[in-house]
């Protein structure tokens, strides 16, 4: 059931939008949850109208279904979105992590840092949630580092399923050293200015988010199509 929220300041279509993705993408809202114009609109305390561009907004991006006469529904996650978003991700977070080893910012490589012990209490209270936050957020910082948000927000466009599929990973792996391990070594290359190796540990960290795929699947067959 979607939560009770108030709607902050600005755009109620974009503030019922964003709710509604982040459940989506956090899993709070799992794939086949049925959406209702009303129940929504209740929720959010808004008129049906924001509700309704919100619900077009997201069947844009393959995060919800609109099914005639059967009313509309989070989709489910599609592996093919999956691999594409991998795939557009390797490619362009190898390109950053080399231009972070030619020149970062030490504040950002500070940011890092502070990630990292953020990363390790994380992993401490076993929290997937905070866990999926902390991990996009490191990678945000090394596009911002760059001078490359606009690059990191196109990529937002593609990588929901993919977020998805990592966060279901997340609530169901309790291993995660390897997941921090990989971003400490990231950072110390960048920190060495060591281009290659950090080049190679991004792309086996990127391989990581698909390796699990197939099991996810044997785990959780009503969520994939």
């Amino acid at each position: 059931m979607v939560e009770s929220w108030r709607s902050q300041p600005g755009s109620a279509g974009n503030n019922v939008y964003s709710r509604l993705k982040q459940q989506i993408v956090s899993l709070e809202l799992p794939p086949g949850t049925a959406l209702s114009e009303k129940e929504v609109s209740l929720a959010f305390e808004v008129s049906r109208t924001p509700v309704r561009e919100s619900f077009v907004r997201l069947a844009q991006e393959d995060l919800v279904v609109v099914l005639p006469q059967r009313g509309t529904r989070v989709s489910l996650i599609d592996p093919d979105l999956v691999e594409e978003a991998r795939f557009m991700r390797e490619q362009l977070e190898k390109a950053v992590v080399r231009l972070a080893c030619a020149e970062f910012p030490a504040e950002r490589l500070a940011e890092l840092d502070a990630n990292l012990s953020a990363q390790k209490h994380s992993i401490e209270k076993h929290d997937g949630r905070e866990m999926f936050e902390l991990d996009e957020a490191f990678h945000r910082i090394l596009f911002e580092g760059c001078r490359k948000q606009g690059t990191w927000s196109v990529l937002q466009q593609m990588n929901a399923h993919l977020n998805r599929s990592r966060m279901l990973w997340l609530s169901t792996d309790p291993h995660w050293g390897q997941l921090y391990e990989q971003h400490r070594e990231i950072t110390e290359a960048i920190r060495r200015q060591d281009a290659d190796t950090a080049e190679q540990v991004m792309q086996h960290h990127l391989s990581l988010m698909i390796s699990n795929l197939t099991v996810l699947r044997e785990k959780h067959p009503d969520y994939f199509k």
